[in-house]
């Protein structure tokens, strides 16, 4: 919503001055299309040329996040932790064995199955699932296990960084792209010098309006679109740190509750569910 209102303050407040100034529309309309062909068509191939297909894919999809922001809401994160809870508290109660049939088949398992959001998740499961595995293999370490996931989730956020950083790749060049735009039209421009000053002015406008929409691309729309798919990629990070911390809680020897309660409190605050709320969902839980 935020982003909607953000692009129309853009070209209205932009476009706006430039027209209560006395701006003629005329030369930007009709230097506009061979502009941004020259501009975007070179951004378009140097972005090709510079990512691999996954962050090429990654990169469209996540402007698509922008405007939709993070995929994890308030009830996921009360959702994660209380299929932790039960797992934690299978392991604790029930031993090793009642765990290996939900950690080795997690789409059978009945424990996933009832939070279908984080089962789609297959980074979140396998990440919860090699863990648990981990542990049942006398993996009992707590250091060494954190260090091991905290490998994982390096690599899992790096990889999903990339995608925000070809954007960001993208709005740093689109302004010398611009400027090679520009002096195409300079080159053009000098090709006529014998025609008369209102010509030229015309052919030099034109070609100042490559500047201005390389830098007008670059630090109004691509840019923003880069730093906020940055700050969603951030955000989302959190999930997984979540499980970090609660796994590493409990093989500390801490009650379920507790590995739970640890876990709440990395979780953003603007999704975090208060001790009442968590402490809710999970008697609802336990009295199943």
């Amino acid at each position: 919503m935020f982003q909607i209102i953000g692009i129309v303050l853009l070209f209205g407040l932009v476009f706006g001055s430039y027209a209560i100034s006395g701006g003629k529309f005329e030369v930007i309309l009709h230097a506009a299309p061979h502009e941004l062909m020259a501009i975007g068509g070179a951004g378009i191939a140097a972005f090709l040329i510079s990512n691999s297909m996954p962050v090429i894919k990654g990169a469209m999809g996540g402007l698509g996040k922008t405007f939709a922001g993070p995929k994890w809401k308030k009830q996921d994160y009360k959702d994660l932790l209380s299929l932790l809870f039960q797992l934690t508290k299978t392991m604790k109660s029930k031993g090793v064995v009642a765990l290996e049939s939900h950690i080795e088949k997690p789409k059978e398992s009945t424990i996933f199955q009832k939070y279908p959001k984080v089962l789609k998740d297959h980074f979140a499961v396998d990440f919860i699932c090699d863990t648990l595995r981990m542990m049942t293999m006398n993996l009992e370490d707590p250091h060494q296990v954190e260090d091991a996931m905290e490998k994982q989730l390096e690599k899992h956020h790096h990889e999903h960084l990339e995608n925000a950083h070809a954007l960001q790749n993208l709005a740093d060049g689109l302004p010398a792209l611009g400027i090679v735009a520009a002096v195409l039209g300079v080159i053009k421009t000098m090709g006529s010098i014998t025609e008369p000053p209102e010509v030229l002015g015309g052919m030099i406008g034109g070609a100042l309006v490559g500047t201005f929409m390389g830098v007008f691309l670059a630090y109004g729309l691509v840019g923003p679109f880069a730093a906020r798919l940055t700050a969603i990629i951030n955000e989302e990070a959190a999930y997984y740190k979540i499980i970090q911390s609660v796994l590493v809680a409990h093989l500390h020897g801490n009650a379920a509750q507790i590995s739970v309660e640890i876990g709440r409190g990395d979780i953003p605050s603007s999704s975090q569910p208060s001790f009442s709320e968590m402490e809710e969902a999970l008697n609802s839980i336990t009295a199943d």
